[in-house]
């Protein structure tokens, strides 16, 4: 049982137990959050910002894996990536604390009503340009991060996947 300030879990109880716990790590946009993850098992960065490396490491992340999110959307076309997107992943685009402060769901799809494709594609990587994936990704290798995961946004996983295999994957084995 747990009553805190953010979260009331009453009787919560694991039946089987894991041999090793699962790590911990904390998502990252800001410092403050950079600095709580210094104190766990890692972080996840959603931007390729050196700031928030450099508040994880000194709260104790020194030696401990950084996660970078890339958010693309492959498509055979740009146009047709931007419009899925907009469609799948509009939050991208919601600017400042709008983006993860809202109180209901209705309010996030209120707020990106006022997002459109150019604004979601300034966020994610659209397309099917090669250099532009491949790039993205090396801002987070130049930022410091030793990992980099890729979210592909939209429902064509299996292109997503070929084109990673075949166009991205080779240049950084």
């Amino acid at each position: 049982t747990h009553r805190g300030r953010y979260y009331t879990v009453e009787d919560a109880r694991l039946y089987t137990l894991p041999e090793e716990p699962p790590p911990i790590m904390v998502a990252a946009s800001k410092p403050g959050a950079a600095e709580l993850a210094g104190g766990q098992d890692g972080l996840i960065g959603v931007s390729p910002e050196r700031e928030l490396l450099e508040a994880f490491e000194a709260a104790g992340g020194r030696n401990k894996p950084c996660f970078g999110q890339v958010t693309v959307c492959w498509a055979k076309s740009e146009e047709e990536a931007k419009r899925t997107a907009r469609e799948w992943w509009p939050n991208a685009a919601i600017k400042g604390d709008l983006s993860q402060e809202l109180p209901l769901p209705a309010h996030f799809e209120q707020a990106a009503e006022m997002v459109n494709e150019d604004d979601v594609a300034e966020m994610v990587v659209c397309g099917p340009d090669p250099a532009a994936h491949r790039d993205k990704i090396r801002e987070y290798e130049k930022a410091g991060y030793d990992h980099v995961y890729v979210h592909q946004v939209g429902p064509d996983q299996e292109g997503f996947f070929d084109f990673y295999a075949r166009e991205i994957l080779p240049r950084f084995r």
